[in-house]
Parts: C-alpha cells; structure tokens; sequence
C-alpha cells in the first residue's frame, strides 16, 4: 500500500507552521536581550534579502499590475505593524499570550475574507472560528 500523498497546500501550511513558531520563539528570545523594535528590523534585514531571491530564482511572474502592488504594499505596511507589535508584545509580555493572539490572524483573515472579499459563510466556517477562539481563551488562561 503506498502512502498517502500530502497536497503542497497541506506540505506548505506545515512548512508555515513550523517556521512561525520558530520565529515566535526566537523572536521572543532577541526582544528579550535588545530593544524589541531592533530586533524586528534586523529579522526584516535578513527576511528581505531571501523573499527577494525566492523571486528571482523561482518560476514567479514579475509582472507588477497597479491593483496587485498597491495591494501587496498595503499588505506589507500591516506585516510590518504586525511585527513591530509581536516583538513590542514578547518584550513586555508572555510568549503563550502573545503567540497566542497573535495566531487569530487567521480567524480576523477569515472573517475579513467573507465580509469584505466574499468568501462564501457556512456552519462549518463559523464553527471553525469559534472553537479557535475558545482554544485562543483556553491557551492565554
């Protein structure tokens, strides 16, 4: 019997997971040893220089349409304030409540998608949001 096979949706989300937990918790370590807003500017020095060379040596378009930059800058200038505030977050508080809050995005990304992008709401979907938020409520308890 052969294995089942992962999806990349499934092997990327994985990839995704493991790495923003590892960046969470050596996030927290340097926000503890220099000023926080220093560390997320050093993280975005070293992240820079890699997105950019994904790009250019993957199979990415460089087409750029107005709507799409102007929607990827808009997209970046909320990364940054989320970053800045992870880091400003993990210097004065505890890591579990921080990441754990922080990790709603994905619930706010939903909730955002349906309402403003219209994704389509079922049962499934809304009970998925609120078993996260009791589980967000459970962790930082």
């Amino acid at each position: 019997m052969d294995p089942p096979k992962m999806s990349s949706a499934v092997l990327f989300g994985l990839v995704t997971m493991i790495a923003w937990s590892l960046w969470m918790a050596f996030g927290n370590a340097a926000s503890e040893s220099i000023d926080p807003r220093t560390a997320a500017a050093i993280s975005y020095l070293v992240a820079t220089p890699i997105a950019i060379g994904f790009v250019l040596v993957s199979d990415a378009s460089l087409v750029v349409t107005a709507r799409g930059g102007l929607l990827a800058a808009v997209a970046g200038l909320f990364t940054a304030i989320g970053f800045i505030a992870t880091y400003a977050g993990l210097s004065t508080g505890s890591t579990t409540v921080v990441s754990a809050l922080g990790a709603m995005y994905f619930v706010m990304a939903a909730i955002i998608g349906m309402v403003v992008f219209g994704d389509e709401v079922t049962m499934t979907r809304l009970a998925g949001i609120v078993f996260a938020a009791i589980g967000v409520t459970l962790i930082i308890r």
